[in-house]
């Protein structure tokens, strides 16, 4: 088996890098036998394949050839059949069952137990071995003949390798020289056993020799270890000395540790007391500057803040952990809380008695400024307190409350000093724009009055704050209320002076335009410069503070509630705002009198001339877009932005009263109507409108109110134009839609060019109408005959044949023809012009015109009547008593004539 076992090796599986580690001899059960061998093999490549290989000798030679193969991983079962009693039968179950009559039993077994190692080692595939003894089925290989035969020893699976070709050669050749070594193995071995005994005694003898060798060596390593010992002993005795240094050294490194550790900690005793001498001592010029300090010239203002600044630097050093327990410390901090308190009090007390004394010099001087229109300036004021605006700085980080208190102070102060300059400011603007002179201000004595008592009403309905966040459409009511009224008012504005609207010239209206100009141009310097002087002052620059109580609204409405714009949250000391909004809180309380009194004087120019609204628009929105522009949430841009609204309202007023006026025009049962009123009142706003609007920023409003306007007057032209009696209804729409339509061509408002179109076609339309219906007069019994053909015709008559109508043949004709001679018919036209001059006006000079399109008409109805002649009535050699030159001559005679 083992000669077997090397063929297969060399022939088959060697060329296909295998190795053949278990093989039996088989045949196939129940069946003729022919044997052949199953073979368990490995390949020698990683990863390693275990397959059971069939092996059959081939029928044309004696060598072997590989009939079938497969993988070990497919095998499934193996079955001995009987694990207790002796039995070569054997089954594999691969894709289907082999079952295979082993030569012998040991060399089934023996496969089996290879099968089994080789699944252990490689697949650890679950594999069912049915009826095999549990001796075969473990790792380690039992003794026994039966193991070479197997194969399966861990050591021979692992490190088998084949034979190199000098080794064949070698045994080749000592094969050679034993001529029976095939014949006799037994011999052969016998042989090679004899000469490796006498190879073993030779190696026994050479080490026999070497034994005086080995002696030698032994004393020399006994003389080596002595002199190890020798120089051990050195050592010990070197090292004791050592020791004793190193003893000697700890202590003075330890000393000098010590030395180091009081040398640092007296260099931190040091930097410490620098520390606080540097940081926690003030100068004795610095106290006598807080305690005694001249409050009152520049160079002792300028020590105080030295002072002030230096003071704060040292309440706001960091200390250090353990320097509040230091006596000198504490009596440092102490010393600096009395000079703080000290300098406040100081420096609160001299505020509030610069305040005053300002006010008062302030006050004497209100008288000269209240003949010119002019606000009084309050630079001087700003300059010298501008000087302690540090101070200001210093007393808001150390004394919030007396910060706060000299804030109230100066918003109460200034709140009244801005009411009485604006209150006078106001006044002289009033006055001037009814008048200048003694004999004006006598007749408008009653406005101021009423005026007054109207602001008295305002402050009635909203509280003594002068806030007007709901003022607006209380005041648009009052100027409702007199807009309602201006008619039964006329009278009276007349007795004032004659200073009603419709006698207020272009001048007079440039007059207010320059002094409501002038009054805005006094105010937002005015407000520009306070805003700018509290930011400075009040150091109100960073970005986030809290809200001061001087900030909060103090005033509440008639009804107790508190107006919205000045809303306070629940707790004012504790809610945040932005420092813009601070400052706008303290404009509104001091400037709480600008918007009440603006208004005011807007409800005085719209009560004066309604068209001041116009003015009062554009300038308004100039100053807004300005504002706006510079800061959009400041005072100034919120305030100017609430008055634009109450203009912007009156505005829209006007623009209504305009159309009011409009539906309630009368027109006499008695004259002719000509051009309506208010068509020229629109010609005359329209034109005051494109003067003053002229690059204006808000020109979307006035072309809104073109709009409105424009149609307004179509619609209330044409009522009035259907209640017309005395003038057609065709005149006056042909009369006022030619005057709208040269007004709009004249002026070219962009936004109503659909309007002036409209206008040219209904006064194209009107005139055409109106040239037709006035001429089936002079001719009307010619007309109706003609009226009468045409319905013949109409009805399927034919041309020719319409003479032999018995109420439309020839001899009827010829009786119509003959009742307008020339003469009659000149007449007829002579009567229809002194008609159409009754009923056409003089301002819009449309007579000639419409004159000449009569002509025109009455030409073409001449031909229409000869071509129906021609047509009807043919060789009839009927004509008319006139000819087209004769007309001619008629219309121009008559045109002459008159």
């Amino acid at each position: 088996m083992t000669a077997i076992k090397h063929a297969l090796q060399r022939d088959i599986f060697t060329p296909n890098d295998e190795r053949l580690l278990g093989i039996v001899n088989v045949c196939k059960a129940g069946k003729k036998k022919k044997n052949c061998f199953l073979c368990a093999t490995v390949t020698t490549e990683r990863p390693v394949q275990v397959k059971v290989v069939k092996v059959k000798k081939s029928d044309k030679g004696d060598f072997y050839k590989r009939q079938q193969t497969w993988e070990l991983r497919d095998l499934t079962v193996v079955d001995a059949k009987d694990a207790s009693k002796e039995n070569p039968e054997f089954d594999l179950h691969f894709e289907k069952v082999y079952k295979w009559l082993a030569s012998s039993t040991a060399e089934k077994n023996s496969f089996i137990s290879c099968i089994w190692k080789l699944n252990q080692r490689y697949l650890r595939k679950k594999m069912e071995f049915v009826n095999v003894s549990s001796q075969l089925l473990e790792e380690s290989v039992p003794s026994g003949e039966s193991q070479s035969v197997a194969g399966g020893d861990e050591d021979a699976l692992e490190e088998y390798q084949e034979l190199s070709a000098r080794e064949e050669q070698d045994i080749e050749s000592m094969m050679e020289m034993c001529e029976f070594a095939v014949s006799n193995a037994e011999a052969f071995a016998e042989k090679l056993f004899k000469e490796l005994q006498v190879l073993d005694g030779a190696n026994i003898q050479s080490i026999m020799a070497s034994e005086k060798q080995v002696n030698i060596l032994m004393q020399l390593l006994d003389e080596a270890l002595a002199e190890v010992d020798t120089i051990e002993g050195k050592l010990s005795s070197y090292e004791e000395m050592l020791q004793s240094v190193k003893d000697q050294m700890d202590q003075i490194s330890q000393s000098n540790r010590l030395i180091q550790i009081s040398n640092t900690n007296n260099g931190k005793l040091l930097d410490e007391i620098q520390f606080l001498v540097n940081y926690m001592d003030l100068s004795k010029g610095h106290i006598r500057a807080l305690q005694e300090g001249d409050l009152t010239s520049p160079r002792g203002i300028e020590a105080c803040i030295s002072a002030s600044e230096a003071l704060l630097q040292c309440m706001n050093v960091a200390l250090r952990p353990g320097h509040e327990q230091l006596a000198a410390v504490n009596q440092q901090q102490k010393l600096f809380a009395e000079l703080r308190d000290t300098f406040a009090r100081r420096l609160t007390n001299h505020l509030n008695n610069v305040f005053v004394h300002q006010g008062h010099d302030q006050s004497s001087t209100l008288s000269q400024n209240t003949a010119e229109l002019t606000l009084p300036k309050h630079s001087p004021l700003h300059r010298d307190l501008l000087r302690y605006a540090k101070l200001m700085e210093w007393l808001k980080n150390t004394h919030r409350e007396k910060y706060e208190g000299l804030s109230r102070t100066y918003v109460d102060y200034m709140n009244r000093l801005y009411e009485r300059e604006i209150k006078d400011f106001f006044e002289v603007a009033k006055i001037k724009m009814a008048g200048t002179s003694k004999e004006a201000k006598g007749k408008f004595a009653t406005l101021p009055r009423k005026e007054s008592a109207l602001k008295q009403e305002t402050e009635s309905l909203h509280g003594s704050s002068g806030k007007l966040t709901g003022s607006t459409s209380s005041l648009n009511k009052l100027t409702v209320q007199g807009s309602n009224s201006r008619r039964s008012q006329s009278s009276s504005l007349l007795d004032m002076g004659n200073m009603s609207a419709s006698d207020l010239d272009v001048a007079d209206r440039t007059k207010f335009d320059k002094i409501f100009e002038q009054v805005l141009s006094e105010l937002e310097p005015l407000c520009l410069a306070e805003q700018d002087f509290i930011s400075k002052f009040f150091k109100l620059q960073q970005h986030q503070t809290v809200l001061p109580p001087l900030a909060q609204p103090e005033t509440e409405e008639a009804d107790g509630s508190v107006p919205s714009r000045m809303a306070p949250q629940a707790d004012h000391r504790h809610s945040v705002s932005s420092e813009k909004d601070v400052v706008r809180l303290m404009m509104n309380k001091i400037f709480q009198s600008i918007e009440p009194e603006l208004n005011s004087l807007i409800a005085l120019g719209d009560k004066i001339d309604s068209f001041h609204s116009l003015y009062m628009l554009v300038k308004m929105s100039h100053h807004v877009w300005t504002a706006e522009n510079v800061d959009p949430a400041s005072f100034l841009s919120t305030t100017l932005g609430n008055v634009l609204v109450t203009v912007k309202r009156n505005f829209d007023k006007c623009i209504s009263g305009q159309i009011k006026q409009m539906e309630e025009v009368k027109i006499s049962k008695k004259s002719k109507v000509g051009i309506l009123p208010f068509v020229t009142r629109f010609e005359e706003f329209a034109e005051l409108a494109e003067t003053i609007f002229r690059n204006a920023e808000r020109r979307g409003d006035l072309d809104k109110a073109y709009v409105k306007l424009i149609r307004a007057v179509f619609m209330n032209v044409e009522k009035v134009a259907s209640e017309s009696q005395k003038t057609p209804r065709d005149v006056v729409m042909m009369e006022n839609f030619h005057h709208i339509f040269s007004t709009l061509s004249r002026l070219k408002i962009s936004c109503l060019d659909a309007e002036r179109r409209e206008a040219k076609h209904k006064y194209t339309d009107h005139l055409q109408s109106y040239v037709i219906n006035s001429l089936g007069q002079p001719l009307e019994k010619l007309n109706h005959f003609f009226e009468g053909v045409e319905a013949r015709v109409a009805q399927g008559v034919r041309e020719e044949e319409v003479s032999y109508q018995l109420a439309f043949n020839k001899q009827e004709l010829r009786k119509v023809i003959k009742e307008y001679p020339g003469k009659e018919v000149k007449k007829g036209l002579d009567n229809l012009y002194k008609k159409v001059d009754k009923h056409l006006c003089e301002e819009e000079s449309l007579l000639q015109v419409v004159w000449h399109s009569m002509q025109d008409e009455f030409i073409r109805q001449y031909k229409h009547f000869e071509g129906l002649i021609g047509r009807c009535y043919p060789g009839s050699g009927i004509t008319m008593e006139f000819t087209i030159q004769d007309m001619l001559e008629y219309f121009s005679s008559i045109a002459q004539s008159h």
